[in-house]
């Protein structure tokens, strides 16, 4: 190596340091991400698990509405010292036309789509 100072180490694509020698470290080669995905934990109290899955399918449907962004398919409910036992709140059977059932896991019937013209399908009563 030529050099061997601090500032030859932090050379960028434009080596002002260096005036025509090539910079050590260029630009990524990947993209950055634009958007990551993250989770809200809410914590509540409830009698039993029964009534703890009514709770959190009422929050995340509220959530839902107030926030369309938000991914409803994805909410799960755990006890709160054992986020390892999650389970899934709402069926998320994909559909003919790729969108996801929003009905509550374990429903009797049809699937149902999003919205108040969602797409129905599969096998009812």
């Amino acid at each position: 190596m030529w050099d061997n100072r601090a500032a030859y180490w932090r050379w960028w694509r434009a080596g002002t340091a260096g005036g025509d020698r090539l910079p050590l470290v260029g630009p990524p080669r990947r993209p950055s991400r634009t958007d990551r995905h993250f989770t809200a934990h809410l914590g509540f109290t409830a009698a039993d698990l029964v009534a703890a899955r009514e709770v959190a399918v009422g929050y995340a449907e509220a959530l839902s509405v107030l926030r369309p962004e938000l991914a409803i398919g994805a909410s799960a409910l755990s006890p709160a010292d054992a986020w390892h036992r999650a389970e899934r709140l709402f069926c998320g059977a994909l559909g003919p036309d790729a969108e996801r059932c929003v009905d509550v896991a374990g429903h009797a019937g049809f699937h149902h789509a999003s919205g108040p013209g969602g797409l129905g399908w599969g096998d009812g009563d």
